[in-house]
C-alpha cells in the first residue's frame, strides 16, 4: 500500500489521575505548520519517547519529530501503575513465572537494559526520588491459593538464582498497615514510576533536541517520493521514516488487523490523606504490591509532593474498539470501593478524588508487533502487559532498528512469531470478556 488512513483516533476515559496531581504542565506546541524530517514517531509515550531519545543519542544530527495524539502524559503511559518489572511477569500464568529458565533470563537481562535506559533518563530529568524509586515490589497474597502461588513463584526464583524474601502475615501488615494479606513475596530489582511525571519530564527534556509536539493526532500518512508525508489537523510532516509507537492504535491504520487484543484497565486513587487517617494507617509511607494471582487487585501507596496517597487498580474489559465506557468505568470504580474498604477498613470515609481508565494491547501469544511494516515504516507495539519495561524496550529497539539495520534488541523481537489472529467478532468479544470475569472472579480476595 502507499497510504494509510487512521480510522479512529485515542480517545481517553476519565482524567489521568498521576497527571491530575502534579502541578499544571508546560504546554509543549501544537504541529500547525508543515515541517521537514529525517524520522517521525507517531505516539509519546514510553515506547515513542525512548525511540526519540534513543535515535538523538544515535545521532544527533538527525531531524526526528514526535506526535502525540492529546496532551503528554494525559494519554496511556501516564494511566500505567507504574511498575517497572524486571522479572517474568506472565498475565496468563497463576504466578508470573514462565516455562523455561534460560528464556526467563534472557528476559531479565532485556527488562533490565531497559531499566538502566530510564535511570538514565530520570537523571537527566533530575526526577526526584518520589518519581523514580529502585524500591522493589512485593506479590501480595490474600488466600490459601495466593500464599501457594508465592511460594511456586519464590522457588522459580531461587532457580534463577534471582534475590527474593518472602514475607509473613505480620510482616506485610507492618508494611502495609493492612491485615488483609496472609504473604508476601518482595523482590528488589522494579522500579517505581510516577508515569505522568517521568513522560512529562522526557517529553519537555527531548524538546531542547528535537520536535516534540502534542495535541497533534496524526490521520494518516502516504507515500511521497522516497520517504512519506504524515498529516495531521493543523500540519504535515514530510519525513524519510515513520515510527509508529501507538500501541493498540497500530491496528487503527491498518496493520496487524485482528491479531491484537485491546484490553481495558480501570483504577482509582484517593485524596491526600490527612494526618490523622496516616497515623491510622500505619506502614511505610511508600509501597506497592501486584498480586499473587495476575488477575487480583493492584495498590501502591505514595507521598511525598503529590501527597499522601493509595491506589487500586483492578477489573478490566476487552474492547475491539479501543475505547471503554464512562459507564464500565463508574461499574469499576464501585468495585474499587469495594477492594478499598477491604484492605482497609481503618481508613472508612476516605474517598477517591481520581478514577481513570487505560488501554493496553496484549497478543495471544505475547509476540510483539516490531518491526519494518513497509518501506521505511516501523512498528514498536504490543507491550502485552509490560508498558514501562517493554514499551521502553521497544523504542529502543526499533531506534536501532532504523539507524543501525538492527540491534541485539531488535533481534529479540524480530524472532518473536506472527500474533495470530483472533475470532471473529461477536465471538471474540463474548470469550474474552468472559473469560476475564471468570479469571477476576477466580482470583477472589486476591
Amino acid at each position: 500500500m502507499s497510504a494509510y488512513t487512521a480510522k479512529r483516533l485515542p480517545r481517553q476515559t476519565g482524567a489521568a489521575g498521576w497527571n491530575a496531581i502534579l502541578p499544571p504542565q508546560a504546554a509543549l506546541p501544537v504541529l500547525d505548520h508543515d515541517l521537514t524530517a529525517d524520522v517521525t514517531i507517531i505516539g509519546g509515550g514510553f515506547a515513542g519517547l525512548s525511540a526519540a531519545r534513543r535515535l538523538h543519542q544515535l545521532d544527533p544530527s538527525l531531524k526526528v519529530a514526535v506526535l502525540e495524539a492529546g496532551q503528554f502524559a494525559e494519554s496511556s503511559a501516564g494511566r500505567n501503575s507504574g511498575f517497572m518489572i524486571d522479572l517474568p511477569h506472565d498475565l496468563s500464568s497463576d504466578n508470573y513465572a514462565g516455562d523455561a529458565l534460560d528464556a526467563d533470563r534472557a528476559a531479565i537481562a532485556f527488562n533490565r537494559m531497559a531499566i538502566d535506559f530510564a535511570k538514565g533518563v530520570a537523571e537527566d530529568c533530575a526526577l526526584p526520588q518520589e518519581m523514580f524509586d529502585p524500591a522493589g515490589k512485593i506479590n501480595a497474597a490474600a488466600t490459601t491459593a495466593g500464599d501457594r502461588h508465592n511460594r511456586d513463584f519464590a522457588t522459580h526464583l531461587e532457580r534463577l538464582g534471582e534475590p527474593h524474601q518472602l514475607l509473613s502475615r505480620q510482616e506485610m501488615q507492618e508494611l502495609t498497615g493492612s491485615a488483609h494479606y496472609t504473604s508476601g513475596l518482595y523482590a528488589p530489582g522494579t522500579v517505581m514510576i510516577q508515569p505522568a511525571a517521568y513522560i512529562r519530564a522526557l517529553s519537555a527534556h527531548l524538546a531542547g533536541q528535537i520536535s516534540v509536539f502534542e495535541t497533534s493526532p496524526v490521520t494518516g500518512f502516504a507515500k511521497q517520493g522516497n520517504g512519506w508525508l504524515v498529516s495531521t489537523p493543523k500540519g504535515r510532516v514530510t519525513t524519510g521514516t515513520v515510527i509508529l509507537a501507538n500501541n493498540g492504535h497500530l491496528e487503527s491504520f491498518g496493520f496487524y488487523q485482528r491479531r491484537l487484543m485491546h484490553i481495558c484497565l480501570y483504577a482509582s486513587m484517593t485524596e491526600r490523606l490527612t494526618e490523622e487517617q496516616v497515623r491510622r494507617l500505619g506502614g511505610a509511607s511508600r509501597w506497592s504490591v501486584t498480586p499473587a494471582d495476575p488477575m487480583g487487585t493492584s495498590v501502591r501507596r505514595i507521598s511525598g509532593s503529590c501527597g499522601d496517597r493509595i491506589l487500586i487498580r483492578t477489573c478490566s474489559s476487552f474492547h475491539p474498539g479501543i475505547e471503554t465506557s464512562p459507564m464500565r468505568l463508574r461499574n469499576a470504580g464501585w468495585v474499587h470501593d469495594r477492594k478499598f474498604k477491604e484492605r482497609f477498613p481503618q481508613l472508612d470515609g476516605v474517598r477517591m478524588e481520581h478514577r481513570w481508565a487505560g488501554m493496553l494491547c496484549l497478543s495471544r501469544n505475547g509476540s510483539a508487533a516490531f518491526g519494518e511494516l513497509d518501506r521505511g515504516v516501523y512498528s514498536a507495539c504490543c507491550q502485552n502487559g509490560l508498558g514501562i519495561a517493554r514499551g521502553t524496550l521497544q523504542g529502543i529497539g526499533v531506534a536501532e532498528l532504523a539507524v543501525q539495520g538492527g540491534s541485539d534488541i531488535a533481534s529479540r523481537f524480530l524472532a518473536q512469531p506472527m500474533p495470530p489472529k483472533l475470532p471473529p467478532e461477536p465471538f471474540a468479544s463474548l470469550g474474552a470478556n468472559t473469560y476475564l470475569m471468570w479469571k477476576e472472579w477466580r482470583s477472589g480476595k486476591e
